[in-house]
C-alpha cells in the first residue's frame, strides 16, 4: 500500500525500492484485501521459475496468507483460499492443481512461503471438496 515509514527499523530503509504486491492478501481470519486485478502483473515472485518458465509474475496469480514459517495457518485461510481458487479455476480453465504452487516451489533460493506448517494436504482436499 506503499505506507511502510522506512525509518521504522532498518530493514526498510534497504527493501525500499523493491516492488513488491500481490493479486490478493488472506489475513488470520479470512479475510480477503485483493491489491491488484487478476489480468495485471503483480510482482509477488521475483526472480522465478516455474515448469522452466522465468518470471512467474508474467503470467501467474499471487495469494499471500497473513502468517510465518514456523505458525500454522488458520481454516479460516485455508477455506478462503479453497474458494478463491474454486473462483479462479473456473475463470482461467488453465489454472489446475497441478499448477498450484507456493513461491518456496519457483523462487527456492529466496523464498519459504507459505512454508512447513501449511498443510498443502488439507488445502488441496477442501479443493476437491469445493469444485
Amino acid at each position: 500500500m506503499n505506507n511502510l515509514d522506512c525509518r521504522d527499523h532498518p530493514y526498510f530503509a534497504e527493501i525500499a525500492d523493491t516492488p513488491v504486491s500481490a493479486h490478493i492478501f488472506i489475513d488470520r481470519e479470512g479475510k480477503i484485501t485483493q491489491y491488484v486485478p487478476f489480468n495485471k502483473r503483480a510482482w509477488h515472485a521475483g526472480a522465478s521459475e516455474f515448469m522452466g518458465r522465468q518470471r512467474c509474475n508474467d503470467y501467474s496469480i499471487g495469494v499471500e496468507l497473513e502468517g510465518c514459517d514456523d505458525q500454522p495457518y488458520t481454516d479460516e485461510q485455508y477455506m478462503q483460499l479453497a474458494a478463491l481458487t474454486v473462483v479462479l479455476m473456473r475463470q482461467w480453465p488453465a489454472i489446475t492443481r497441478n499448477n498450484i504452487v507456493g513461491h518456496c516451489h519457483i523462487a527456492p533460493d529466496r523464498k519459504t512461503d507459505p512454508g512447513p506448517t501449511f498443510d498443502w494436504k488439507h488445502y488441496f482436499d477442501l479443493l476437491e471438496q469445493s469444485v
